[in-house]
């Protein structure tokens, strides 16, 4: 059984209700403190370590359950399930990675693989159908980055960058790109914040975003996907995720 001394050092809001410690609990699965495959702490254990009802603790119990995050075995306990069984476009699940500082290394693999296959597609069509309120979304958003590269600015900048590949996906006009971008929009941010700390300099992230957005206004749909895969290709290098670099592992934060 995983021991709550684990969580000693996570605090739980004064007026924080079940989906406030569903939400405690949640971060601890994704950020990779309570480890996938693990046994997870008891209820009466987390009655007592967050002072709460043991009816407050199965209700967010609950949400995690229904996010995949953690399976319930009546007599047996709780485990943590795989990353592979987690709900990442659950609404719920969207409001836990924000904020979220370290996720778990495999979650960030994830992640990746899943832009690296979605993202060049999604560049391709915006350049074949981003109209000028789309352009200028991408411009204001560019701007920003620019804005925020110096040292001390790594939170505005993430914020821009992220506005700046939501900005992509919103220039397909297909809904469910749309939708999907808005879903992701946390998953984003927390590889992008986790690709500036490893990054030496943003000059050459900056050019690569450049030459999307400029492959998007000149309707260059093949130019627009290169050059996705380029702003990709430097976020693995950033993230240690290239075969010719250090893969991070669960005992060396990305």
């Amino acid at each position: 059984m995983t021991d709550p001394m684990m969580l000693d050092d996570l605090a739980l809001p004064a007026d924080g209700g079940a989906p406030a410690l569903a939400a405690v609990l949640a971060r601890a699965i994704l950020s990779g403190r309570l480890p996938a495959g693990s046994d997870f702490p008891r209820e009466k254990d987390l009655c007592e370590r967050f002072a709460v009802s043991r009816n407050r603790v199965r209700n967010a119990l609950a949400s995690l359950a229904a996010t995949g995050l953690v399976e319930r075995t009546a007599g047996r306990g709780s485990r943590v399930r795989e990353v592979t069984d987690w709900h990442l476009l659950d609404p719920l699940m969207s409001d836990w990675l924000a904020g979220l500082e370290r996720p778990d290394p495999r979650l960030v693999r994830e992640i990746y693989a899943f832009r690296l296959s979605a993202e060049p597609q999604v560049a391709e069509l915006a350049a074949l159908a981003a109209d000028g309120r789309d352009l200028a979304r991408l411009e204001n958003a560019f701007a920003g980055m620019r804005d925020t590269a110096g040292p001390g600015l790594h939170q505005q900048h993430a914020e821009h960058d992220v506005a700046f590949h939501d900005g992509v996906y919103q220039a397909t006009h297909n809904l469910v790109w749309r939708q999907m971008g808005h879903l992701l929009r946390p998953s984003i941010i927390a590889l992008i914040q986790r690709s500036q700390h490893h990054a030496d300099s943003l000059e050459d992230s900056l050019e690569r975003h450049r030459r999307v957005m400029e492959a998007i206004r000149l309707r260059q749909p093949e130019a627009a996907r290169r050059a996705a895969l380029a702003v990709l290709e430097r976020t693995a290098t950033d993230l240690g995720l290239l075969p010719d670099s250090p893969l991070p592992t669960e005992g060396h934060p990305i």
